[in-house]
């Protein structure tokens, strides 16, 4: 289906036999201040579709964010059909299209049923009251007096007609109105129920079409040559350090290779596969020499060497003037590494650049932020540009999805053949914009009677949205620094600290990096979750009896918190092995942690509230860490498919403990270096634990986003178990074997807790 969404969109606009619920086309909205997005004067010629009912028995949907693997294009069929009282089955979704979907923004921040499926929802039940208000009229009843069983409307006298007789050969069209009366919960009948996802038999069968399957006629192939300065995106030389090609080099691989250069951009075409991968290769290239990355071995120290502009988020110190007296007042500074998102699958894309028609098939998570991106490229007009979207490797952030898009725009304009771009394995790895690493300092007290008595944090956040890399390479962008007000997730903590100062530090990349899962979020709450951990330590307190009593003001936090430990069995008061081992060498510990992910334009608004008990052994001789069993729970509201979203928890757990004990990034003068799997660990099968999900029945509450939520407490949930199996405490990811066996081995040879673990 919609092999050609702007051919049989316009097609769809024009159909007779069809209900069609439209938004005026307008111009985008620019985005907020220091926030992701593209300022865009495009206005489309033609009304937008959110719901489609055909004489032929079908329902079409239509929504601009995309699937990630999520599970969204199954979520939103589940609430379109019920709102419409059909089947699942005829429903058809349409995601992302930039011609044949609405404009709704990039798929981040774990908006697409919180927020983007508002419309779609009110659309379709739009869609409803009009299809029985014709039924009412036809049989002169009062609408009221009608219900619909499965696309039908019936009344209690006997009547009975389905949508698609009510509209044959009919054209109605109506515009998407803000108020619009919607089932309550308790008459949902779809929503709330775990449905398989729709794509998952093409997917098990290997028949899904993902966006590296595309082919289209007269297809060409292509590999792109990146430069020496392999994943940085800031400096005078970027775009300008190329001296020459040697085109001759790769003539004897094939007579027909073609090989186009823009500035520091490097492509070749070639008819095969197998001979653009060669000349790419083989092609003789010099470059200038390279300015010297600084040394970022030291992050802690890389980071505070950069510029940065202070930001106060919270300042209430005034108001609680003077303080009592502390019990204990602590200082602790957490570093977080810089890290990928590391697809399994390189970026690819396929674009045919025709007159007036630049057709993209993309696996772009913002397929129309990157039209906007592309105009710039490529000097056509939005109108012209159409992106296809597809499926792609996951990525859960900004990886090269949209780079090879840039890729193979230039080279089919330039070769004049449609191409198809796919990224290899190094290039993915080293060119990605990576997870930006993260510093964060805190400093905290209780009282005498072991109350939360202060709270300051300062965040600094090294990152903006990753300038699309074609733009960089060819000079038409220069490579400026440029930060984004985006450190600010969850920078506030959760917790009842009375008297808080909460600063964020804005500051520009100093390698190329872009949000990933959790964004600053992660990070932040890392640090806060094993402050208060440690605090509940000094005030001799149960750790999650501690974060409950400091959650007073968040009823579902401490509901959700005393949900998740007694499914764990926590034992009030027990600690683990704390430093000793037990007779054959192993540590074991148990950790808490709670937060919720707290996002977009500051002070932001909540997606579901999470929590963590981890249950870990360390190998006191190694440093070896043994994941047991995980226990996680979420308040996502209410839940369009549980199934789905206990499907999230899992994928976040997985990625998240991932990112905690392996994933590190590691630069040279040069930038990444990393280039493959053997050099950049990522969580194998083998180590996956157990994982037990509490989901909170709260279906008559509003949806909150479950997208990345439980992945936010996971590292101060493992880092705090560390801490009970071990007695050290770890402020800097990830917690690797060597990082545990040497802060063992400190501890045991000068007999102290070493204030900083890690690398």
């Amino acid at each position: 289906m919609y092999k050609a969404p702007r051919t049989e969109q316009q097609r769809l606009l024009e159909s007779v036999g069809t209900l069609l619920i439209l938004r005026t086309p307008a111009v985008p909205a620019p985005p907020a201040p220091g926030q992701p997005g593209v300022v865009s004067s495009y206005l489309q010629a033609y009304d937008d579709i959110f719901v489609a009912v055909s004489e032929q028995g079908w329902i079409r949907a239509f929504c601009g964010h995309v699937d990630l693997g999520t599970g969204i294009q199954t979520a939103l069929a589940q609430i379109v059909a019920d709102e419409l009282d059909v089947p699942m089955d005829a429903v058809q979704m349409v995601l992302g299209h930039t011609d044949a979907s609405p404009n709704q923004g990039p798929t981040i921040a774990s908006a697409s049923i919180q927020i983007t499926a508002q419309p779609l929802r009110r659309a379709a039940a739009q869609a409803r009251h009009i299809l029985v208000d014709l039924a009412a009229k036809r049989w002169n009843v009062s609408a009221a007096q009608l219900f619909v069983v499965d696309g039908q409307i019936r009344s209690a006298h006997g009547h009975a007609i389905d949508y698609w007789c009510l509209l044959k050969g009919k054209k109605y069209r109506e515009y998407l109105q803000d108020e619009v009366r919607v089932k309550p919960p308790e008459a949902l009948k779809i929503v709330g129920q775990s449905q398989p996802r729709v794509d998952i038999p093409a997917k098990a069968m290997g028949l899904f079409e993902y966006v590296h399957d595309v082919r289209v006629p007269g297809m060409w192939h292509a590999r792109v040559v990146r430069p020496p300065y392999v994943g940085r995106d800031t400096g005078s030389f970027i775009g300008h350090s190329l001296i020459a090609v040697d085109t001759a080099s790769v003539q004897h691989i094939s007579s027909d290779i073609k090989v186009i250069v823009q500035g520091d951009f490097i492509g070749v075409v070639a008819r095969r596969e197998e001979h653009a991968i060669r000349a790419a290769q083989a092609l003789k290239v010099q470059w200038k020499p390279i300015p010297a990355l600084e040394d970022l071995r030291d992050l802690q120290a890389a980071i505070r060497r950069q510029p940065m502009t202070e930001r106060i988020l919270q300042d209430t110190q005034a108001e609680h003037v003077p303080l009592p007296l502390a019990k204990a007042d602590l200082k602790r500074t957490y570093v977080w590494p810089y890290q990928m998102h590391a697809s399994i699958g390189p970026s690819c894309a396929v674009a045919d650049y025709g007159a007036g028609h630049v057709r993209v098939w993309s696996g772009s998570q913002n397929p129309h932020m990157l039209r906007v991106h592309l105009s710039q490229l490529s000097g056509l007009d939005e109108a012209q540009i159409e992106i296809i979207r597809l499926q792609a490797a996951g990525c859960y952030g900004r990886n090269c999805a949209d780079d090879v898009c840039a890729d193979a725009l230039l080279l089919s304009q330039h070769a004049g053949v449609p191409v198809r771009v796919q990224l290899s394995r190094e290039q993915e790895h080293g060119w990605e914009p990576k997870g930006a690493a993260q510093l964060m300092d805190v400093q905290g007290s209780i009282d005498s009677q072991g109350n939360l008595r202060h709270y300051d944090f300062t965040t600094h956040y090294p990152s903006n949205d990753g300038p699309l890399l074609a733009l960089l390479l060819t000079g038409k962008e220069p490579a400026l620094p440029r930060s984004l007000q985006m450190g600010d997730r969850t920078a506030v903590p959760p917790y009842d600290y009375p008297s808080q100062k909460i600063v964020c530090n804005d500051m520009a990349t100093i390698v190329r990096a872009s949000w990933l899962r959790g964004v600053s979020a992660l990070p932040n709450s890392f640090a806060h979750d094993c402050f208060i951990d440690e605090l509940a330590f000094e005030a001799q307190a149960d750790p999650l009896a501690f974060r409950v009593k400091n959650l007073s003001a968040d009823k579902r936090a401490q509901e959700l918190l005393l949900a998740v430990g007694e499914r764990a069995r926590w034992q009030p008061g027990k600690p683990g092995s704390r430093g000793t081992p037990d007779a054959d060498g192993w540590l074991h510990g148990r950790g808490v942690s709670y937060a919720r992910y707290i996002h977009s334009t500051f002070p932001g608004f909540g997606a579901a509230w999470s929590a963590w008990v981890a249950d870990i052994s360390v190998n006191a001789r190694t440093g070896e860490i043994r994941l047991n069993h995980i226990v996680v729970g979420q308040d996502t509201g209410q839940m369009v498919n549980p199934a789905g979203v206990r499907h999230q928890l899992h994928g976040n757990v997985i990625q998240a403990l991932s990112r905690a004990l392996y994933e590190q990034v590691s630069f040279d003068a040069n930038g990444t270096v990393q280039a493959e799997w053997g050099a950049y660990k990522i969580i194998d099968f083998t180590a996956v634990p157990p994982i037990e999900v509490v989901l909170m029945d709260r279906q008559d509450e509003p949806p909150m986003g479950a997208g990345e939520s439980a992945s936010v407490p996971g590292a101060s949930a493992v880092a705090n178990a560390l801490f009970d199996a071990c007695g050290l405490r770890f402020y800097q990811a990830p917690f690797t074997p060597q990082v545990v066996r040497e802060a063992l081995q400190l501890a045991g040879l000068n007999g102290a807790i070493p204030a900083l673990a890690g690398t």
